[in-house]
């Protein structure tokens, strides 16, 4: 073979690896999308199918849990029969209950197709990084490759509202279901056109015991935090709840530490370049999911956008994590992934300070707008390197298994971000409106617009358009400034608690986290041998 020819297979192979990651970033960008764009159309179904605030909160949360329970086990069994096939079963699983979904005459029969795409996404999502891993094995396009991962998860998540609004000012809330259908199905004969099939070398017995108890103890806790503003955070059925799912968690740590083929390595965790960055990630999406949360009822509430306007005034923080993800994970490898790290969250931390100071009359360019790049830089620079220091941990035939646990704790972090950060906003928002909306006469508000007004803010698009009395109208609108200035100031309060956890989190980072460039795979695979033998340091 001549050198021409030589460099004409190694182009051409490259070419392939990227057309391989192209496909892959596609079926994420399905997963990670249907978390969020679903959120625009709750107020449509909501009419259409006549359902209650906590009906629509379950099309939201029925995704959520089986995706977050089912991670590990997914990852597990991608890495025993195979990562492309799990992921194929997946996408064609999620097209089949987006056609389910579309088509469903009742709450209960979307809320069921959403529990089953959930079922489904979590077949997709771990597959989709380890597929990553093993085809890049070069070090720097593997950085390459995983930054571009990173970056189409966070541009998923900030696109959903603004695909969501587009559809729906064009077409019925089936439309965010319908949508689904060509992407799966396009997604899924290119992996099977362009992606090669992965999977572990040695493969031992299917740890059971192990995959019960991660989707049982993941479950629990997930349905707990779900459910804990309905039932109450110190609620028997609460407390339960959590304590039944530390019980099982526990009791698969044990299981995982002395079984012989887990389905999880704990001891990786010993491995401060694997447990510091799953730590950073999980405050990281912490911040984010609840900063999206926050963000949300601010553009929609506050401001009274659209859905469609809300999505392009979001648009800046999809392309903010577009642009950094890459240059963080680059800039790691030159001066190592602690220090981007460590910046990273301190950023998201000016980010949020600066959106807990936002007030009714804000500029979006001027006090918006900052807040938002700032958050998603920040956001941006720690995933990447994160991720990349997650995997560069594990050997190959672990990566499945590794992907589960960067995406289920990511998972967690964003479940808990807009449990905890929306309780605060609710808590402070409810116990300051409820007195003032009692002495509302009944000509300006019922009783029912009253109990949807103390739950949220975005009550006041529906306030604006009741048709009342003349003498009233100064009334409205000293309310809905009232609404609108309490619920901001509940927004403060949970800006600075998720300032305050990342500013921790960075702290912590930087203190036991190395500072040294990563190392290579082989010496992190030295490491590995030496862990097994308990001769092995931290780092």
């Amino acid at each position: 073979m001549t050198i021409l020819e030589a460099r004409t297979v190694v182009a051409g192979s490259r070419t392939r690896r990227f057309l391989a990651l192209a496909v892959i970033c596609l079926a994420e960008l399905l997963v990670v999308l249907d978390n969020t764009i679903v959120n625009v159309a709750l107020p449509s179904i909501g009419v259409e199918l006549r359902t209650s605030v906590s009906g629509l909160q379950w099309v939201v949360d029925a995704y959520t849990l089986t995706f977050a329970g089912l991670l590990l086990a997914f990852g597990n069994l991608g890495d025993r029969y195979g990562r492309r096939r799990v992921m194929v079963i997946g996408l064609i699983g999620v097209a089949v209950m987006s056609v389910a979904g579309a088509n469903a005459e009742s709450l209960g029969q979307v809320i069921a197709a959403r529990a089953a795409m959930g079922v489904f996404a979590a077949a997709v999502f771990p597959a989709t990084l380890a597929l990553v891993i093993n085809i890049f094995t070069d070090v720097r396009e593997r950085a390459l490759a995983i930054a571009a991962w990173t970056a189409m998860a966070g541009f998923a998540i900030a696109i959903g509202p603004m695909a969501g609004g587009w559809l729906l000012e064009h077409f019925s809330w089936h439309s965010v279901f319908w949508i689904n259908v060509p992407i799966a199905v396009g997604a899924a004969a290119a992996t099977l056109l362009l992606v090669p099939e992965s999977r572990a070398s040695v493969i031992g017995r299917m740890d059971l015991v192990g995959i019960g108890a991660s989707i049982t103890g993941i479950t629990v806790l997930v349905w707990a935090i779900i459910e804990a503003p309905h039932h109450g955070w110190t609620s028997s059925v609460t407390l339960g709840a959590v304590a039944l799912s530390i019980a099982v968690l526990i009791g698969f740590v044990l299981w995982e530490l002395r079984t012989e083929y887990p389905i999880l390595d704990l001891r990786l965790f010993r491995n401060r370049r694997f447990s510091l960055p799953a730590l950073a990630i999980a405050i990281g999406y912490f911040s984010m999911f609840g900063f999206l949360f926050l963000i949300t009822q601010y553009f929609q509430g506050v401001r009274e956008y659209t859905p469609f306007e809300f999505g392009v005034a979001s648009l800046p923080f999809a392309v903010s994590v577009a642009v950094g993800a890459p240059v963080a994970t680059l800039l790691a490898q030159r001066i190592g992934t602690t220090p981007v790290i460590v910046f990273g969250l301190l950023l998201t931390g000016v980010g949020l300070y600066l959106g807990g100071q936002v007030a009714v009359d804000s500029s979006y360019l001027t006090d918006v707008l900052p807040s938002m790049v700032s958050m998603a830089l920040g956001l941006a620079i720690v995933q990447g390197p994160a991720t990349e220091s997650i995997m560069a941990s594990l050997p190959l035939d672990e990566a499945g298994a590794g992907s589960a646990v960067n995406d289920t704790t990511r998972e967690i972090g964003g479940t808990l971000g807009v449990a905890v950060l929306g309780s605060i906003v609710a808590s402070y928002y409810a116990t300051t409106m409820s007195p003032l909306l009692d002495r509302i006469p009944a000509a300006l508000m019922n009783d029912d617009e009253k109990g949807f007004a103390r739950a949220t803010v975005l009550s006041v698009l529906e306030i604006r358009k009741r048709e009342i009395p003349p003498f009233l109208e100064q009334q409205r609108e000293n309310l809905i400034l009232t609404m609108k200035t309490t619920v901001l100031q509940g927004s403060h309060t949970a800006s600075l608690v998720a300032a305050g956890a990342v500013v921790v989190c960075a702290l912590v980072v930087a203190i036991f986290m190395p500072w040294a460039p990563a190392r290579t795979d082989s010496v992190m695979l030295a490491w590995r041998k030496k862990s097994e033998s308990g001769t092995a340091d931290e780092d």
